[in-house]
């Protein structure tokens, strides 16, 4: 079951509050009954220390008589306190109920309490010996106090303690409760803010002026994440977009070429002719699928697997020989440079497909006759793969877009000789690099652009192994 904030908060100040009058009023109380008892204590020496300097100095019976008088004197009526002495000789004994004095709690002189009869609770008592003197022989006194004064008022003020602090628990969890009502209003606020976002309102932002820190902090992270979603979700109706655009085509000729086919009688060679352009048209479609279920699974972070170490130029080299064909056609060539021994991990499949692409793009953007560069280099861990070619020089504001799926330049990129793709070869690039760990790159000046993407290198261990 969840709670909300405002109840955890005010369960919290309650029972802060109960702890903390609970330890007051445990100390408080344990003080009061500590100086209770040594008022009691103090008035029974001094009551005590009365009786002893009479009794000492009474040896004979005529002095014991005086000293019951001012004893008889000395016990008052109301039985709040009581005199006792205990003595072998009768003659020397003085007090009420000594025969019915059921226990003593005290060995020996000192504070103790005495149990008697008609009292629900013992009185408390303090006992001394006196020596022999005279006729007199050894006697000890007991002087007993009344303890029920004492006791109601440690239970007046227990109740009233326990009253009070019951009270000032509740008083503080009322505050508690406005306290935090009070103080979450900001968060509510933010609540239904957010509460009244949508798909068509994704460029709204929660406001964060006049937030508590606390909020602040939170509030701009969230919009932080809104304007990560508001990016991707346009990226998502501009790939649908675009999807729709680029098999659009596709599908517009194949239905267009096989009206034509059927609009009137043909003979098979004809019929051949336009089977051959809706296998063209079909395998184009293919392509465009692959593409976007291998960039869509990359979205959903796979990783490249069966990666082995290998010499990037060599693996270079062999991606080039499938493009003999093409680049004599159009009469370009290419070369390696950099760091030609440089050893990388890589899955090699997925590492020629970024390859080719590159190539593919450079020879589609590039003047025939041209001289293509591929370059190696290392740098912090990695190693650097880039395609260079001459052409026409791309403005700094579209380098950044390059690799973004289906975009193009302008019109002016593709030459009317070219070999077209479907605007998804560079995406698929930066989806390798980031399924290897790498990233990509692309720079454009003095008629020269070169598009790029990264590898883990090889390790130190790999290549000593090898």
């Amino acid at each position: 079951m969840k709670h909300s904030i405002t109840l955890r908060l005010v369960l919290t100040f309650g029972a802060t509050a109960l702890a903390t009058f609970g330890l007051i009023s445990s100390v408080l109380y344990g003080v009061l009954e500590r100086e209770m008892t040594r008022h009691q204590y103090d008035e029974l020496r001094t009551r005590l220390l009365n009786l002893e300097y009479s009794v000492q100095r009474a040896g004979t019976l005529e002095r014991w008589g005086r000293v019951l008088t001012k004893l008889e004197t000395m016990t008052p009526a109301d039985g709040s306190m009581r005199l006792w002495i205990l003595s072998d000789d009768p003659r020397f004994q003085y007090g009420k109920d000594l025969a019915e004095i059921e226990r003593i709690d005290s060995d020996g002189d000192g504070l103790g309490s005495v149990r008697v009869p008609q009292r629900a609770e013992p009185l408390r008592m303090l006992t001394k010996t006196m020596p022999a003197l005279q006729d007199r022989p050894a006697v000890r006194l007991i002087i007993g106090l009344d303890a029920e004064p004492y006791e109601r008022t440690l239970h007046t003020f227990r109740n009233a303690l326990a009253a009070l602090s019951l009270s000032a628990v509740l008083l503080i969890v009322l505050m508690g409760w406005w306290i935090a009502r009070v103080g979450l209003r900001p968060l509510h606020r933010l609540s239904q803010e957010a509460q009244a976002l949508s798909p068509k309102t994704l460029s709204q932002r929660l406001q964060v002026a006049q937030l508590p820190a606390e909020l602040s902090d939170l509030t701009t992270a969230f919009n932080g994440a809104l304007g990560r979603l508001e990016a991707a979700y346009q990226q998502l109706e501009a790939f649908n977009a675009d999807v729709a655009h680029e098999l659009r085509t596709p599908l517009a000729n194949l239905i267009g070429g096989t009206q034509v086919a059927l609009s009137r009688p043909r003979g098979a060679a004809e019929f051949q002719d336009a089977l051959q352009s809706n296998l063209e048209e079909l395998e184009r479609l293919r392509s465009i699928i692959n593409d976007m279920l291998f960039l869509a699974r990359a979205d959903q972070g796979e990783a490249a697997t069966g990666r082995v170490e290998v010499v990037v130029a060599q693996e270079i080299e062999k991606t080039i020989e499938f493009f003999e064909f093409i680049l004599d056609e159009h009469g370009s060539t290419v070369g390696i440079d950099g760091e030609t021994q440089a050893r990388a991990s890589i899955d090699i499949a997925l590492f020629r497909r970024a390859l080719s692409n590159l190539l593919q793009n450079a020879i589609e953007h590039s003047v025939p006759g041209a001289r293509l560069a591929v370059s190696i280099a290392r740098q912090a861990g990695a190693v650097w793969i880039s395609v260079a070619n001459p052409g026409t020089t791309i403005a700094a504001a579209h380098l950044p877009r390059l690799f973004d799926r289906f975009y193009r330049v302008d019109a002016a990129r593709h030459d009317d000789g070219a070999l077209h793709g479907h605007g998804l070869g560079l995406a698929i690039v930066k989806a390798v690099a980031t399924m290897h760990g790498g990233m990509v790159s692309a720079r454009s000046e003095h008629g020269v652009t070169a598009i790029g993407f990264s590898v883990p290198a090889a390790t130190p261990a790999g290549d000593a192994a090898r």
